[in-house]
């Protein structure tokens, strides 16, 4: 469970970090948009995990390449932005965040299966009528 001060800090490393993929480095990724989905910071807020999810990328490992040779870049720009408001600023390390493909295909699945309509709703399993 992480405490109030790792909230808050992942929720303004998210912000910070969502408008310097839409606005300082936008140009470096071509047309592919970056998603922040979400931070996790360790309890001594000296790393924060950053998830990321891409749209409109044609090969999404070669996008996360990317975004790890620009790390030292995207960190000096999070340094820039909010070194007013922390003492340090946390190392990075990226993730590609699947869960959207993830949930998808869940619903794939999910929406292949033949399920059967459901019996009356008073009958029990043997067809017999339960008593209450």
């Amino acid at each position: 469970m992480e405490s109030k001060r790792q909230q808050k800090f992942s929720r303004l490393i998210q912000k910070e970090l969502s408008e310097i993929f839409q606005r300082e480095m936008q140009h470096k990724f071509g047309k592919t948009f970056i998603t922040v989905t979400s931070v996790r910071m360790t309890a001594d807020l000296s790393l924060a995990r950053v998830y990321l999810s891409f749209m409109l990328a044609p090969n999404t490992t070669e996008v996360m390449k990317q975004v790890e040779d620009y790390h030292s870049e995207i960190r000096r720009h999070l340094g820039l932005r909010i070194g007013k408001q922390v003492r340090h600023v946390p190392d990075l390390q990226f993730f590609q965040d699947d869960s959207a493909e993830y949930s998808s295909n869940i619903d794939k699945i999910l929406s292949g299966l033949d399920i059967p309509p459901a019996d009356d709703e008073g009958k029990g399993d043997n067809g017999s009528e339960d008593k209450k």
